[in-house]
């Protein structure tokens, strides 16, 4: 599904491969403007739907098959792009079972079109491939495929490939702004084996040479990053969840060693759907399901299959994140992974500039959690002991068109930001009916950062131009100065962004006071002297008392 939205990356796409000397000068790759842009090989048509049919082959770590690509022409074009990394290769392109012929410049191939592609028409073309993918070496940070055995000794394999594209395994349009509506997954493994994917099992086929073939269909629109397989000797169990669209399938697929540790650890998902359904809305995948499947890493967001590696424990590996005690009283992986479900699945950057929508909102979807089952107060100790993580080194927001995210801050900085913007709203439903809304009217899209800026301004009714600018596009943490003279307090904001006015509550003398400082100098007359002054700590800022020097 390409969204009109963007036509901006189409425009981006043409300026920088036409000035090569930019993208060399901002240190952007050829590579990196591929993968990042809406080419004019990618702008012409709209994918609808894939049949991604594998072979998994764990000897010789070998993935094989077709995808067929099925795809809306919105205006004339003959070369068509499609994109998969090295090892892996493309051996055939047909298009009604006529070869087409393509050619490769590193991590694309260019596809020629014979048959004429009138606007409107719905055409598809079967792209065969194969090879040895990328092998992970710290998934799921770096990308690729894991292979590895179980404590029994049978196979375990994973793909998680998030940062470096679905490209790495199969042949596809990677462009996070254009997804498929539906999809079906074909994978075929050793018959003593399982393959669990995204969407919901059509069937197995046990064929004559011993292997199996699983059938996953995917009846909503899934980013490609999201797409994955899970190979190895997998029990399942399963739980019905009475959610807000009704009756939830829940299933579960671990290695069977693990059975009694995963019935017990994974009670977490019905407490995770309750939050998240409460303060979100609705899973916003009841036709697909929810899956947990354990793998030999971590874990990660893919989506209706979301994986776990977290060891059976609360916290991450057993820590807190928040280093505040709230962060071992659930998994990690389960909630924030899941927790992708609404942002990541169900609304998806249109650019890797703006995965902050991901991380940001599901970092601070972590104290949501902790909130709804134990209070406000947990909740806030929470988010504010990820502070300690954040290093300002660069902005949260990248840039578009050249496949480049910002900052790791837009996790812990991320959350910090809309904790602050929640406490500067000051109304708890209204700020609930936002995080709902943008599910609600973002649903199953891609959009971009801008686009969730203007919708929380619009519905807060606040300027947050400067407030966005501040803790997007900046790495300063704003900073109020003041004086105390006597009965009388001096402050400004420094270290701050044009036109940054956000207020701010703070406690003078015992009373709880707002603030609405700006860059220039204000003052505040008091009836007695100042002798107590601080800020909130619910606001992302800090302060610098200027008197007496």
């Amino acid at each position: 599904m390409l969204r009109t939205l963007t036509i901006v990356h189409v425009v981006v796409g043409v300026v920088l491969l036409a000035m090569p000397g930019l993208a060399s000068e901002e240190g952007y790759s050829r590579a990196d403007i591929l993968r990042g842009s809406i080419t004019p090989e990618r702008a012409w048509w709209d994918v609808a739907y894939y049949h991604l049919d594998i072979k998994v082959d764990p000897n010789a770590r070998t993935i094989s098959g077709t995808n067929t690509v099925e795809y809306r022409v919105l205006k004339p074009g003959a070369l068509m792009q499609i994109d998969l990394q090295p090892p892996m290769d493309i051996t055939r392109v047909t298009q009604d079972g006529t070869p087409l012929a393509f050619r490769r410049d590193g991590n694309v191939f260019y596809v020629s079109l014979q048959r004429k592609q009138e606007t409107g028409d719905l055409n598809r073309i079967v792209v065969s491939f194969g090879g040895a993918p990328k092998v992970s070496k710290r998934p799921p940070w770096d990308g690729g495929l894991t292979w590895t055995k179980d404590d029994n000794g049978r196979d375990f394999i994973a793909s998680a490939n998030q940062g470096d594209g679905a490209s790495l395994w199969w042949p596809c349009k990677d462009h996070p702004a254009d997804e498929p509506e539906h999809m079906l997954i074909s994978v075929n493994v050793p018959g003593h084996l399982t393959d669990v994917s995204n969407g919901r099992l059509a069937g197995i086929d046990a064929l004559p040479d011993g292997t199996r073939t699983f059938h996953w269909t995917v009846s909503n629109p899934i980013n490609h990053y999201g797409v994955n397989l899970n190979v190895g000797d997998y029990v399942h169990f399963s739980q019905v969840y009475d959610g807000e669209k009704g009756p939830l399938d829940c299933d579960y697929w671990v290695l069977p060693y693990h059975l009694e540790e995963a019935r017990r650890q994974f009670k977490d998902v019905p407490r995770m759907l309750e939050a998240f359904e409460y303060w979100f809305g609705p899973y916003p995948f009841y036709e697909d399901s929810y899956k947990l499947v354990e793998v030999p890493y971590p874990g990660m967001e893919h989506q209706s299959s979301v994986t776990y590696g977290n060891g059976y424990a609360n916290g991450f590996r057993g820590k807190d994140e928040s280093d505040t005690g709230w962060g071992l009283t659930f998994d990690f992986i389960i909630v924030h992974e899941s927790g992708h479900e609404w942002f990541a699945n169900n609304i998806t950057n249109a650019d890797a500039a703006y995965m902050w929508i991901h991380e940001a909102f599901i970092s601070y979807s972590e104290n949501l959690f902790v909130e709804y089952h134990y209070g406000k107060k947990a909740g806030t100790e929470y988010v504010l002991g990820k502070r300690r993580r954040i290093s300002n080194d660069r902005p949260i927001e990248g840039t578009p068109g050249v496949n480049r995210p910002g900052s790791g801050d837009m996790y812990c900085k991320g959350a910090n930001m809309l904790h602050t913007l929640r406490h500067w709203l000051g109304n708890d439903q209204t700020w609930r009916s936002i995080l709902r809304g943008l599910n609600e009217t973002f649903y199953h899209q891609t959009v971009t950062g801008a686009q969730v800026e203007s919708y929380i301004a619009e519905r807060t009714g606040l300027n947050l131009e400067a407030f966005f600018n501040q803790y997007l596009r900046d790495i300063r943490i704003p900073v109020l100065e003041y004086v105390i003279e006597g009965d009388r307090l001096h402050y400004r904001w420094t270290q701050t962004v044009k036109g940054f006015a956000m207020p701010v509550e703070a406690t003078l003398n015992g009373d709880t006071i707002t603030l609405s400082p700006t860059r220039s100098w204000q003052t505040l007359t008091r009836e007695t002297p100042v002798e107590q002054f601080s800020l909130d700590p619910n606001a992302y800022v800090t302060s610098f008392n200027l008197t007496g020097r």
